[in-house]
Order: structure tokens, then sequence, then C-alpha cells
């Protein structure tokens, strides 16, 4: 009795230690934390506008900024998981999301294969701390991945620049288990999703090419199309998606650097390529700033 009330006790310290840490940690980010240009300006905002029966698409909301004109662009289901973050002030909102964003990374890394130090290595890579400072929302469609497909599209379609070829891979799969009827049972909930989505907001899914020649865009396409396929054909061949998360950024003509994070969960699992990519990305990371 004594030696389970003093287990107790001390699961309970310890508890209380994380609860004090973790306040402390938000609201030293509360504080501290630059804006995030994307949370701040496109989907906190859109939020907003779907939370007040408005289209989240109207181009007229975008806010100017110094990269241009900030827009929402995803999927309108992403903006449901965002309600609770963006009722707070925008502030500590912000932070919560920076936490949910590590997080997130950290659980599909480690469900993907990933050890501490794998984690650890893609969570301090320049795709996450890119998306963290700009508070994107990478790290929900890469819970996709580790769904069942015909939960995970619903993920992957918030940004199919980071998923696409793992839609194809689903696909195939799926025709491969059982013809057709399996293809029609991952797919049907995603295609009367998207449907009603156009019926309801217009066709929002052909604004995903308007930022396609902004200077950020960080997409090696239409060079990278040759990558990709190479990929795509190896996880179809090998049966291993894997591959198909690393075709996805190769094959989309826009993505941030944040998004290519996609690269990094598909090596996760092998620390000696994991560790060659994250420095491989921080090599790029100073060469571009040493170029201007």
């Amino acid at each position: 009795m004594n030696a389970a009330l003093t287990y107790t006790r001390n699961n309970l310290r310890a508890l209380l230690v994380i609860l004090v840490a973790l306040v402390l940690v938000v609201v030293a980010m509360v504080v501290y934390l630059p804006p995030g240009v994307d949370w701040q300006y496109s989907f906190r905002p859109a939020v907003f506008d779907l939370l007040a029966g408005r289209s989240p698409y109207h181009l007229e909301r975008g806010i100017q900024g110094s990269w241009g004109q900030y827009t929402f662009l995803n999927a309108p289901w992403a903006l449901v998981p965002l309600i609770p973050l963006a009722i707070l002030p925008v502030q500590l909102g912000r932070a919560l999301l920076v936490i949910i964003t590590i997080l997130s990374f950290a659980y599909v890394a480690h469900r993907l294969g990933g050890k501490l130090l794998t984690i650890g290595l893609l969570l301090v890579s320049p795709p996450v701390m890119h998306g963290i400072l700009t508070g994107n929302i990478d790290w929900l469609a890469v819970l996709g991945f580790i769904l069942p497909p015909q939960i995970g599209m619903f993920f992957i379609a918030v940004k199919p620049q980071v998923g696409i070829g793992v839609a194809i891979f689903w696909v195939v799969e799926a025709w491969r288990k059982g013809g057709w009827r399996e293809v029609l049972h991952i797919c049907w909930p995603i295609t009367i999703a998207l449907v009603a989505s156009i019926l309801i907001f217009g066709p929002w899914p052909l604004r995903f090419g308007v930022q396609a020649g902004v200077w950020w865009n960080a997409s090696l396409w239409p060079m990278s199309i040759p990558v990709g396929l190479g990929l795509l054909a190896a996880a179809l061949h090998k049966r291993k998606i894997s591959y198909a998360m690393a075709a996805s950024p190769c094959l989309s003509p826009y993505l941030m650097m944040h998004s290519w994070v996609v690269a990094l969960l598909a090596v996760v699992d092998s620390l000696p390529v994991t560790a060659a990519a994250v420095v491989g990305f921080w090599i790029l990371i100073v060469i571009r700033g040493f170029g201007g």
C-alpha cells in the first residue's frame, strides 16, 4: 500500500513539474515568438471567415505583406481543427500551434520508425523550423501518412504537395487488394467531400497553382519530375510508402521550404540517412544565406 501510494505521489509530482514547465514555455513563446505570417495572415483569418459564414477563399481578404498577398488556398476542412487555436489571442494560439506542430511531427516520425535521435534531428531541421516560424500546417497533412487511407486522404488533401504520391500509392495498393471495389472504398469519402466543398465554395482546388511563380517557391519542378516519377515507380514496385512520400514534393510545381519535411519523414527510420539529409538542408541554408 505504501509503495503504491509513493509511486502515485511521485507520478503526480512529475506530472505537476511537466505542467508547470509547459505553462512557462507557452508564456515565453507568447512573449518572445515573432508573428507567424501564415498563421496570422492566412489560416487564422480564414477560420474567422468560415465562422462568419463567408468563403475563406475570397482573394480580396488577402493581406498584403512583405512576401505578397496572404490568402487561404488549402482544403476547407483544414480549418476545423484550427478553430480552438484561432479563437484564442493570436500569440497564445500561435504558441499552442508550435507545441502541436512539434508533437505531431515527433509522433508521426515515431510511427514511421524514427528513434529518439532521428526524431531530434528532424525537429531541428530547416523544414520543421521554417514551418514553426511561419505557423504553417504541414503537421496536419503528414498525420495522414499513419492513418487508414479513407481517413488519411482528408489529411493529405490539405496539402497535396506533401501527399500526392501517397494518394497514388494508396489507390494502386487498393486496386491490388480488391480491384475497383477497394478503390471505391477508400476514395468515396474524400470524393464526396471534394464535390460538396466545390459546390459550396467554388473550384477552390484550382487555386493551388496561383503561387507557382512567386519568388519564395522552393519547388524544383519541372526538373524534379523525373526524380518524382522514379521514386513513385519504386514505391509501387517495392510496395513501400516511404518512396511515395519522398516523391510528392518532386511532383509539385509549388511548395515552400517547410513542406520538404515529407522527404525527411520518408527516411526517418534511418539515422545515417536522416543525419545526412538534415546536414544537407543546413548546408543549403548557409549557401543561400551567403549567396544573398
